[in-house]
């Protein structure tokens, strides 16, 4: 059964532990609907959740998660593929790939095998559309004063 929420806000409360929400985010798209596991057993995350013993220790069932719309925000992207900066590579390509339909907003887009093939973190075929965003670079300015 599908689960559906009136609000962001009623989303929201259903809690995710960031290594869960990645996981649950990579094994929705692959067909798993749902995997075992240790983390978050006796907290308030496992509460309503199935419980299993296996070689007596106590997993709680997480949902993959499979999504009607995702959007992420990339570097560079290409009809190929994307390319993601820094922290952004640890959640946006399983985010991008629980979409049915995803959405990237990319600070540039380049031309057709511009990209090195193995710099590529997401392939083109979980991309549906691309935008090319405007992107405000905001700097840190240091400021000293003379002591």
């Amino acid at each position: 059964m599908k689960k559906v929420y009136s609000s962001a806000s009623e989303a929201l409360d259903e809690v995710f532990q960031d290594g869960m929400l990645t996981a649950a985010d990579g094994f929705g798209p692959c067909g798993i609907p749902g995997f075992y596991t240790k983390t978050g057993v006796g907290t308030v995350i496992a509460e309503g959740k199935e419980h299993k013993d296996f070689d007596g220790e106590t997993y709680i069932m997480e949902r993959g998660i499979v999504a009607d719309l995702s959007i992420v925000k990339a570097w560079k992207a290409d009809e190929t593929g994307m390319v993601f900066r820094k922290t952004a590579r640890n959640f946006n390509p399983p985010a991008a790939m629980c979409g049915r339909i995803c959405v990237a907003e990319v600070e540039e887009i380049v031309s057709l095998g511009s990209l090195d093939p193995d710099t590529i973190h997401l392939p083109g075929i979980y991309m549906h559309r691309l935008i090319q965003g405007t992107h405000e670079k905001r700097i840190e300015q240091r400021t000293t004063r003379v002591a």
